[in-house]
């Protein structure tokens, strides 16, 4: 049975997959074929129901559930690993009521937190991610919020961090922060979900227990990186909740569901979010 997969072409999604789609664990019959592209990307592709299984920030997830399940394994979460608000000028997240922040999709999850923890009113402008540190530099928006390899190197542009919101939503929950997902559409039923479930977390299990430096699935997809930002990428996305969610992963992202239900972005507690028996 072939599968269409999505996922990014950042350094801990490549890490996560590539024993699964170059068949070096058990696939247990199922094969793939893989797509990647940035995460917003991919959110949109998710609403238009195209992907079997893909990446997709948890934001979108919340409108997408009942048409897609969590999957157990393959998710980024974690301790200090949030998206940051910077700016070039600016020194006080509060300075931001009535300026131009750059975000990096309606969809994406840092998005969401940025939505949670600025109270006042902000003008939004959509890049992709990579962009934001250079809509900053050139005065094209007074601030941004960043993710993914711009952690690494925003100090080194000469930007300032207003607020780093993994932190905030740490304090506000004590739980780590749900970035992006891994779901599986519905359509695909209890069976071939579990199956895929387990396919992707031999396939973590994997790289973890064969760490002998970045193979090239890694590098050649890697946008400009060097080596030491895809080792820091890899190490702080991918973590034991890659592996499986466990206890605490869930209730991390049921929190999330609680905020946004608070928040009215979404206006009820769905069920299922998790895949049965993942």
């Amino acid at each position: 049975m072939k599968l269409t997969l999505n996922f990014s072409p950042c350094p801990n999604d490549t890490y996560i997959f590539d024993a699964l789609v170059h068949h070096k664990v058990d696939t247990e019959g199922l094969e793939y074929e893989y797509y990647m592209a940035d995460v917003e990307k991919l959110n949109g592709l998710a609403f238009a129901e195209e992907p079997d299984i893909t990446k997709l920030s948890f934001h979108a997830f919340l409108h997408l559930v009942g048409r897609y399940l969590l999957l157990d394994s393959g998710a980024a979460l974690g301790f200090g690993a949030g998206p940051l608000v910077v700016s070039k000028h600016l020194n006080n997240f509060q300075d931001l009521a009535g300026k131009t922040v750059a975000i990096p999709g309606v969809y994406t999850t840092a998005n969401l937190l940025f939505s949670l923890a600025m109270k006042q009113a902000v003008q939004k402008k959509e890049f992709v991610f990579s962009e934001i540190e250079n809509a900053i530099l050139s005065g094209e928006v007074d601030a941004g919020v960043i993710i993914h390899e711009s952690r690494f190197t925003y100090q080194s542009r000469g930007l300032l961090k207003l607020i780093d919101l993994g932190e905030y939503w740490e304090k506000l929950t004590g739980l780590p922060v749900p970035l992006g997902g891994i779901v599986a559409h519905n359509r695909l039923g209890t069976e071939v979900i579990a199956k895929v479930n387990r396919g992707i977390r031999r396939s973590v299990e994997y790289a973890n227990a064969n760490k002998s430096g970045l193979n090239e699935f890694i590098r050649s997809n890697a946008q400009e990186m060097n080596e030491s930002v895809m080792q820091q990428h890899i190490d702080l996305y991918v973590n034991e909740f890659s592996v499986n969610l466990g206890l605490k992963g869930r209730n991390a992202v049921i929190q999330m569901f609680e905020y946004a239900v608070q928040a009215g972005i979404i206006p009820a507690m769905p069920d299922p979010i998790f895949a049965s028996g993942s």
